[in-house]
């Protein structure tokens, strides 16, 4: 997700390793907080794998700072990684929506549609937080209020999700392929 979130970003502009940090936080926001210890090991990875370029420039008042950029490589690789994501990123909802802020950057409505249906179908398989004999516990037959709230929200946003997710995929089948 990381290093999802450091392609995407960079795919829009380059940036400085601090900038990058903002955004990210902006993204995870407190569900996900981005250390200095996680995000600076990841760029020298990304740096070292050609996928992301690294120089040094004068800063506007200080020090001198890093502008991280994106290669070509770096290019192809978050159009790799967007059009066929890992499961996880899928089923997830933290990391779909880090899928999500980037998929507009896949040139092929198809593309983007098949990435979504992966979604919806995700969604149409029934679930729960919790399960009696290996049957999802519905809101209906929770006892707990506590429970009962959490099955409430999920099903409000997976209900929200869903219809999202055919508004999405009727836009896109109605586009033209690019």
């Amino acid at each position: 997700m990381l290093e999802l979130s450091i392609l995407g970003f960079l795919y829009e502009k380059p940036l400085h390793g601090y900038e990058l940090k903002e955004r990210i936080q902006g993204l995870s926001g407190h569900v996900r907080p981005v250390s200095d210890g996680a995000l600076y090991p990841a760029i020298t990875r990304l740096v070292k794998n050609g996928l992301v370029d690294s120089r040094t420039e004068p800063g506007a008042s200080a020090a001198p700072r890093r502008t991280l950029s994106l290669t070509p490589e770096g290019r192809q690789e978050l159009l790799a990684r967007l059009r066929t994501p890992k499961d996880a990123e899928i089923t997830d909802g933290q990391r779909f929506f880090t899928l999500l802020a980037f998929l507009r950057h896949l040139p092929d409505p198809a593309d983007q549609a098949a990435v979504l249906r992966r979604r919806q179908e995700f969604l149409s398989a029934p679930a729960s937080f919790f399960y009696e004999g290996g049957t999802p516990v519905t809101v209906e037959r929770e006892p707990d209020l506590f429970r009962q709230g959490m099955l409430r929200i999920a099903r409000a946003t997976g209900t929200e999700e869903k219809a999202w997710l055919a508004e999405a995929l009727a836009r896109l089948e109605s586009r033209p392929e690019s």
